[in-house]
């Protein structure tokens, strides 16, 4: 009985084990492990991936910081550039005609220029509204010239615009002793924010610039809210205030949970020559979610595992080989077009390519290095290349470049705008009598007195070329222009230089001035010749006095001039 019994079972097992059956059973030995294996390998891939978006973000925190860095380098560069100028002979008003001069359209990170006293007030600025301010009480007036050293501010509002910004300083100390007064630089916060667009619009990422205080200064474009509030009032951020000020560190990085439950990581970068930290904080639930999707959508796909072999190994190919190759031709194509702070994250490349990427990454920094030598070498001779050495004035190009300023100033706030050119009287008889190393004295006398009368009508003097000197009155009318250059006149003949070949017996100077009111018929040009005219016309009276010449609109719409 039982062995009839045995037999009926052995049939049904039998049948249990048919060839779908078996067939069946091997499909799922065989797929079984790599399930198994292909679960194993989506954990380790989601946890690779985590960690390649927290490396991701580093890099970024530290490119971010590195343009940083360059940006503050180069408001340094400039300060030192104004600040030896400053130290060097010449007086205020010179000084504040070369910084105008000279301030760089290339760095549109600077706000304005200023030169502080010894009184801790404005002496001059590039913008005329900060002039006479008193600074003496800023934290990092005081610093500045405590340390005899760069300094950057924390967040201040700026007198009297009551608007936000950040302050660089460099006292004229460090390069003389004897001179007191600091050169500032007001930076661009929305600039600086702009730098940081790289960190915004990213779920669960949060990036800020924070000065010493703990106070926001810059942040991506969708989180600009933040900005001058304190780190500990962000609710994104005030968990890891503490944590990520409490570190010594340069840079680094931090993982802990956060007072909601999340679990955060927060990399932090300091500006080098700055107290201000850059920080990003990466919450792993919300970066991740798209992760876990992904996985679950790779769990329903696991039935396709033997379908899909080949297209897996070109898969592989595709990261292993391909993925780096594009990866560091992109960076080298990005290089190639002026990124210089581009590097090869050796992290996410396979240990093959680490030595290419070690060296592309050597030669980044050498060449990076290179150019801003050569940006900061380049900025000291566009300084030079504006001014006229033997006077101390800005030279022919420095004053074309005020004139078509100040042009279009006038034009856009409807003001008048003269011109004063000035020529010595019987130079070259002056030159033939006393030698050249005279008359190069002479001129650099009449610069130093047109640098005086500049500083005290707002006016921009120059030398024009040879013994011609030129003087731009920015909102100054006619009669006030006929004044100013009387003024000239008057005070080059209180020179008493002698000049024995001069019906005078001095040097003197003959005076050509023009007036207009800009507009779109006009061109800078006509003014400079209608004061050439006024200065022939000055010529032909008998030299040693002012002529006016202005623009007369004619019947037909055209131009002329008239004196």
């Amino acid at each position: 009985m039982s062995r009839v019994s045995f037999n009926r079972k052995r049939v049904k097992l039998k049948k249990v084990l048919g060839i779908r059956a078996r067939l069946a059973l091997l499909a799922l030995i065989l797929v079984t492990p790599l399930m198994l294996e292909r679960v194993r390998s989506l954990e380790d891939t989601r946890a690779k991936q985590i960690a390649l978006a927290s490396a991701e973000f580093a890099s970024l925190a530290k490119h971010s910081a590195d343009m940083q860095r360059e940006v503050i380098s180069s408001v340094e560069t400039v300060l030192r550039s104004t600040a030896y100028v400053r130290g060097s002979e010449g007086g205020v008003s010179r000084s504040c005609d070369i910084m105008r001069a000279s301030l760089p359209a290339s760095l549109p990170w600077i706000r304005s220029l200023m030169i502080v006293g010894g009184d801790g007030r404005i002496q001059c600025s590039t913008n005329n509204l900060f002039v006479g301010l008193d600074l003496s009480d800023r934290p990092y007036l005081i610093k500045a010239r405590e340390s005899r050293d760069f300094v950057f501010s924390d967040f201040v509002l700026a007198r009297p615009t009551n608007t936000p910004v950040v302050m660089a300083a460099y006292p004229v100390s460090a390069i003389n002793p004897d001179n007191d007064s600091v050169v500032l630089a007001g930076v661009n916060l929305d600039w600086m924010s702009k730098i940081m667009s790289n960190l915004g619009s990213r779920p669960g990422v949060t990036a800020a610039l924070v000065d010493s205080a703990g106070t926001v200064l810059a942040a991506p474009a969708d989180q600009a809210g933040m900005i001058g509030r304190p780190l500990d009032t962000v609710p994104l951020l005030s968990s890891i205030a503490e944590k990520a000020f409490g570190s010594n560190q340069p840079e680094g990085s931090l993982s802990f949970l956060a007072v909601d439950g999340s679990k955060r990581i927060v990399n932090f970068a300091r500006i080098t020559g700055t107290q201000s930290r850059l920080i990003i904080s990466i919450d792993e639930a919300r970066v991740s979610a798209v992760i876990n999707g992904e996985i679950r959508t790779a769990y329903l796909q696991l039935a396709f595992v033997c379908l899909f072999v080949l297209l897996g190994a070109l898969v592989a190919a595709q990261k292993l080989i391909i993925q780096p190759i594009e990866t560091m031709a992109a960076m080298a194509k990005r290089f190639g077009q002026g990124e210089w702070s581009v590097r090869a994250a050796r992290k996410s490349l396979p240990a093959e390519f680490v030595p290419l990427a070690r060296a592309f990454n050597a030669m980044a920094a050498q060449l990076g290095k290179r150019e801003r030598e050569l940006l900061a070498t380049n900025d000291r001779l566009t300084v030079m290349a504006s001014i006229d050495m033997l006077s101390g004035l800005a030279n022919r190009r420095g004053f074309q470049s005020r004139l078509d300023f100040e042009w279009m100033k006038a034009q856009q706030y409807d003001s008048e705008l003269s011109l004063l050119m000035i020529d010595v009287d019987h130079f070259k008889l002056f030159n033939d009598t006393y030698g050249h190393p005279e008359g190069d004295a002479c001129l650099t006398r009449l610069g130093d007195t047109l640098s005086a009368v500049a500083g005290e009508t707002m006016g921009f003097a120059g030398r024009y070329g040879g013994e011609e000197f030129c003087l731009l009155l920015p909102n100054t009318d006619a009669k006030r222009a006929l004044e100013i250059g009387e003024m000239v006149r008057a005070a080059i003949q209180n020179l008493a230089m002698p000049h024995s070949t001069s019906s005078f017996l001095t040097v003197t100077a003959s005076v050509g001035v023009a007036c207009t009111r800009p507009n779109e018929k006009q061109q800078p040009g006509d003014l400079i010749e209608a004061a050439d005219a006024a200065l022939y016309a000055a010529k032909h009276r008998g030299r040693n006095t002012v002529v006016e010449h202005g623009f007369v609109r004619l019947t037909d719409g055209g131009m002329a001039l008239a004196s």
